[in-house]
């Protein structure tokens, strides 16, 4: 059980470098999902499946080590929030990262391979819970969802560098030298900009924060667990599997399956921006609601294969419904939970969606084993539909008394 997490600090003028290094930041740790998306299975190319001799559903084994990694960075977040500083947390969760995918390059085993995901997971796992937490406590919602918006295009950037990597003759090894790359430089720009980061609780701070054993006992934070764990997969399933769908399933070719791949999380990403300019002109649950229902259509779409041909546009409008809803549910969490209850519960969220990110596109491959890869759409129209009964339940006015008690 973690220590009850940090005080809120009072909100200061924004520190604009601090957050070009920290949107940086989030580019670099969206890398490595979108990368493995493409980079584990094609009919085509020298993937990682064919390199190991592995069958589909394998990937599941680098899935659960790395969300064990991600999960456990981020449920203890708030302990190491209030033990080091800001700069300290951010420049060892890089590094530590940087290490499991130099072990994924280095050593040609996919044991290595699948015991460094617990590195990688570990390292992300610090940046995204710390970030989140940092962003609610001192900067705005607009400002979050942008921060975010980064996540999608390093996601963006990570299917396109791999798709051009193979396209010209490249290794899957070769994707993750970049991506390595990219992590050893923003670990240096974090530890450049050190003097820049805030403290986050600690001494010398007044601790309004609850113990985490107690914001535990809100009913409201397993609902918002729930939420995030599904949510999770929304994102990552589709991340992972799209490229084997539409290649392997639907004969598109490699190179057109990972550019469609790309245009999805460009869609995605474009979200995160437009949605970060018009957050404060309305409500994040009418928001929420209407990005749902887009998002029911296409689901439905791609998993009734409806007018085959547009495929690409089904996935990339659904990317696009589907990329505000994490920074606005987190947001809204530091505004209905305030600051006894709110950072705790943003470290939960996101070790929920670590879950989430980590296990259910293990589920779909295993699933796809069984059956075949037109299992993947359907899986997430199952997804979505759990996880908007869960978000009504959440934002029921009638359950609030019940969902958030006046005393705990």
């Amino acid at each position: 059980m973690t220590a009850a997490a940090p005080a809120l600090p009072v909100r200061q003028k924004n520190d604009y470098v601090a957050v070009l290094v920290a949107f940086a930041s989030f580019v670099v740790i969206g890398l490595p999902g979108s990368l493995l998306g493409i980079a584990w299975a094609s009919d085509e190319w020298p993937s990682i499946q064919k390199f190991f001799g592995l069958g589909i559903e394998a990937v599941g084994a680098l899935s659960l080590t790395f969300t064990i990694g991600y999960f456990t960075a981020s449920f203890i977040s708030g302990r190491l929030f209030a033990r080091f500083s800001t700069a300290m947390i951010f420049t060892g969760g890089t590094l530590i990262s940087a290490v499991g995918l130099a072990g994924y390059i280095l050593v040609p085993s996919w044991v290595v391979i699948v015991g460094c995901g617990l590195l990688v997971g570990f390292g992300g796992g610090l940046l995204d819970a710390g970030m989140n937490i940092y962003f609610a406590a001192i900067y705005g919602p607009r400002l979050m969802n942008w921060l975010h918006a980064c996540f999608g295009i390093g996601a963006t950037l990570g299917a396109l560098v791999m798709t051009v990597i193979f396209q010209n003759g490249g290794t899957w090894q070769n994707g993750y030298m970049v991506v390595l790359a990219l992590y050893a430089i923003q670990g240096g720009l974090f530890f450049v900009t050190r003097g820049r980061w805030q403290k986050v609780g600690g001494s010398g701070e007044a601790n309004v924060s609850a113990p985490a054993a107690r914001t535990l006992r809100l009913p409201i934070v397993w609902i918002g667990i729930l939420v995030f764990v599904f949510y999770a997969g929304l994102e990552a399933v589709p991340i992972q599997w799209l490229s084997p769908l539409f290649n392997q399933a639907r004969g598109i070719e490699a190179g057109v399956a990972g550019t469609w791949v790309s245009i999805f999380l460009a869609s995605f990403t474009a979200g995160r921006i437009f949605f970060g300019m018009i957050v404060t002109r309305i409500t994040p649950v009418t928001l929420i609601r209407l990005c749902i229902v887009v998002m029911l259509i296409t689901a439905g779409a791609l998993a009734l294969n409806l007018l085959p041909e547009s495929a690409v546009i089904w996935a990339a409008v659904y990317g696009f419904a589907v990329s505000p809803i994490f920074a606005l549910v987190v947001t809204n969490t530091q505004e209905r939970l305030g600051p006894v209850h709110g950072a705790n519960a943003i470290g939960f969220y996101v070790a929920s969606a670590s879950l989430g990110f980590g296990v259910l596109p293990g589920i779909a491959g295993v699933l796809a084993g069984q059956s075949s890869l037109e299992i993947v759409p359907k899986l997430m129209l199952g997804l979505l539909v759990v996880m908007a009964v869960m978000y009504e339940v959440m934002m029921s006015r009638r359950l609030q008394k019940h969902l958030i008690p006046t005393t705990d």
